[in-house]
């Protein structure tokens, strides 16, 4: 049983962003600083990744940990309400990143997922950027922090 009224729930859920999200923020501003240069939520890109680096024709996804149930992350929780409805919406989550990432790992571009949860402190985006960073700068076809 849901602790809030059908209606509120309603106007939680719709409140939750899709892009722009604070921990998206923190890393842009964090590889910004370090000196690169990117697009945001390419349209015309499969995934509509977070981050475009067109120079080095990679790719950065920030992941929350809920939503795209980063394996044994404290953050990915089921809802204790309505479970094969959760079970459901989270695996084809999972497989849509999946085939997200395979095309375009396909289609030549880089793949990164950055993990909400390595992005709580500032110490931790520090390290994540210099990591991201060293990544970029790298002939490796995939990355990912956490």
């Amino acid at each position: 049983m849901d602790i809030v009224d059908k209606q509120t729930r309603s106007r939680m859920m719709a409140a939750i962003k899709g892009k722009d999200t604070r921990p998206e923020l923190v890393l842009r501003r964090a590889m910004h600083a370090r000196g690169f240069r990117f697009r945001l939520h390419s349209g015309n890109m499969i995934g509509r990744p977070d981050l475009v680096f067109p120079k080095y024709r990679a790719v950065v996804f920030v992941h929350g940990c809920f939503w795209h149930r980063h394996e044994g992350c404290r953050y990915a929780t089921m809802p204790l309400t309505r479970p094969e409805f959760w079970q459901a919406k989270f695996e084809s989550n999972i497989a849509r990143d999946k085939a997200v990432r395979l095309t375009l790992l396909k289609e030549g571009w880089r793949v990164a997922t950055v993990w909400e949860c390595t992005l709580q402190k500032s110490d931790q985006v520090y390290a994540a950027a210099d990591r991201l960073s060293a990544w970029l700068r790298s002939n490796d076809k995939m990355f990912e922090t956490g």
